[in-house]
């Protein structure tokens, strides 16, 4: 599994012009199983996605490239790759 933390690197007026776009990037994958939950930190300087497992780090990282956040410049994305140790069993299917 993966923990991606999105890092705002611009005020949130910027952030809050392309946060339609984002979302609808994120509805996609979330509708796809990839992404299993997302939201904003808070306070908000960002964001965090939880991704399943199935791919490797380097193959998240070029999907990322697309998330509008990452193509207007307007943030920085940290991978995480973890493996759970321990899971609760309505999660099984996504480790």
């Amino acid at each position: 599994m993966f923990v991606v933390t999105i890092t705002y690197t611009q005020p949130i007026e910027a952030i809050e012009e392309k946060t339609a776009e984002h979302r609808a990037w994120l509805d996609l994958h979330v509708a796809s199983g990839l992404i299993i939950a997302a939201g904003p930190m808070v306070p908000r300087t960002g964001g965090i996605l939880i991704v399943r497992s199935g791919g490797t780090k380097e193959e998240l990282e070029a999907l990322l490239k697309a998330d509008p956040f990452q193509v207007h410049g307007l943030a920085d994305y940290k991978v995480t790759e973890f493996k759970a140790g321990k899971l609760n069993p309505a999660l099984a299917e996504f480790a």
